[in-house]
């Protein structure tokens, strides 16, 4: 088996123009077992489509580009069972299921990336998170090279977390069994779907989540982009209510007791952080939730611009975002801390 040099310029939403050490697309089951044997004891990341990545440094070891394809559809009288590739679009398969009649999904639409993705960052928008659909994950574990079935419950699942992104770094998911019930009912909670009310069909679901997308999301093959770069902060429900009387406009969401959940792109909007530049990394002038390559911005342009808005915000309202986006340095998965450290002793 050879691997090749390359650029990850094409495996990256972002843009960014790292390179890695060797490089191979997955194409086909039968090319693990080679793959495996040829590098299992060098550096791994798996990547889809790169929309929920950047890359901080040049990467060592292997990257393996999972393009698996295939559907097949079970069905009970309760529900549909969809066995869908790793390197399956997953906005495609959002359209599939609705073109045969399976809705549930429609909330998820217009998110970027591959199936094999969804359950490492727990994919989620509108009210519905991959966790609620996922009924077995299949995977291979790139130290043994045996594959594991993954129940719902031993992915623990979390806010855009998984195992997957804890104790099971070192698994490729190969597929995912999706569990659609045929008693749909749709979700309305967010602000532009509750206006369609409670008749609504999954399409009209669907078409409203991509227009209020398409609408605040800028198209990564026109800006590069991550989609969001942090994730929404969790707070006590003491701290945010004390924050809503400072900013009474302040979107503030129950989750479980005690807690609450804030809006992390109006903090940074608030913050007057929109149309920041740092080199050729920006803050998105619509949505301040994403980070944007304005052209040749560079890994130290997004972790410092990064760290700006994390600063500001956090002198602002005492709140510390947490990225969203994986940051992957030359041996793998890495924090923004530990990426700055790197900058600032270089």
């Amino acid at each position: 088996m050879q691997f090749t040099s390359a650029s990850l310029a094409p495996y990256n939403t972002f843009g960014l123009t790292q390179t890695a050490e060797q490089l191979v697309v997955l194409n086909e089951r039968e090319q693990l077992s080679p793959i495996w044997e040829a590098a299992q004891n060098k550096p791994l990341l798996v990547v889809g489509e790169g929309s929920n990545i950047v890359f901080t440094q040049p990467l060592s070891g292997l990257v393996l580009v999972n393009r698996l394809q295939g559907i097949h559809v079970a069905e009970t009288d309760e529900a549909w069972l969809l066995t869908v590739a790793g390197g399956e679009n997953w906005h495609q398969l959002v359209c599939w299921t609705l073109e045969q009649g399976m809705p549930g999904l429609e909330n998820l639409a217009l998110i970027p990336g591959t199936v094999g993705a969804s359950p490492i960052q727990n994919i989620g928008a509108y009210g519905v998170e991959l966790a609620q659909f996922c009924h077995q994950v299949e995977s291979i574990d790139w130290q043994t090279g045996q594959t594991r079935l993954w129940s719902t419950a031993e992915c623990e699942f979390g806010y855009r977390d998984s195992v997957f992104k804890q104790g099971a770094r070192e698994h490729i998911i190969l597929n995912v069994t999706l569990r659609l019930p045929k008693a749909w009912q749709p979700v309305l909670g967010y602000g532009p779907l509750a206006e369609l009310g409670e008749q609504a069909t999954a399409r009209q679901v669907f078409d409203r989540v991509c227009a209020t997308r398409q609408a605040k999301l800028p198209n990564p093959d026109v800006l590069g982009n991550a989609g969001s770069f942090f994730k929404n902060p969790t707070v006590v429900t003491s701290q945010a209510e004390a924050l809503k009387l400072a900013w009474p406009n302040l979107p503030v969401f129950a989750t479980q007791p005690g807690w609450s959940k804030l809006a992390a792109g109006w903090l940074i909007d608030k913050a007057g952080l929109k149309g920041t530049r740092v080199g050729g990394a920006g803050v998105h002038t619509e949505q301040a939730l994403v980070l944007v390559n304005h052209g040749g911005a560079t890994s130290e342009d997004v972790l410092r611009l990064a760290a700006l808005v994390r600063e500001r915000v956090e002198q602002l309202f005492g709140v510390r975002l947490e990225p969203e986006v994986r940051m992957m340095a030359a041996q793998g998965e890495t924090y923004l801390d530990e990426a700055l450290a790197c900058l600032n002793m270089n």
